[in-house]
């Protein structure tokens, strides 16, 4: 299981590079919901948590079920990997630096 926190006021959509790191691993990603990385993902592809309580809890829950931590860790890697890799992530910086037009539909455009 991988923790992504990060200092300070919790921010939409806002993670460092460390999200790569956990999901990319294949750890189960624990992450605040405020981040609103639900609009992206599913309670089936990563641990979203309300507050250090719900934490604690879910912490708990996972760690005491290596089938559900390894299911939800699972599509949670195939997803990111899909959606949010490298290749994905320059191609939309390269078309709104030079304001390309894409038929590409990224997964956080809505």
């Amino acid at each position: 299981m991988g923790l992504n926190l990060s200092r300070g006021e919790t921010l939409k959509y806002y993670s460092s590079d460390r999200i790569a790191q956990i999901v990319g691993n294949g750890l189960v990603t624990l992450i605040d919901e405020k981040t609103m990385y639900n609009d992206f993902f599913t309670n089936n592809e990563m641990v979203f948590y309300k507050d250090i309580n719900d934490l604690s809890e879910k912490i708990i829950k996972f760690s005491k079920d290596d089938k559900l931590r390894k299911k939800v860790a699972k599509a949670g890697k195939i997803k990111y990997t899909k959606f949010f890799n490298s290749q994905n992530v320059a191609q939309f910086i390269i078309n709104k630096s030079f304001n390309l037009k894409s038929n590409h539909k990224y997964l956080w455009e809505k």
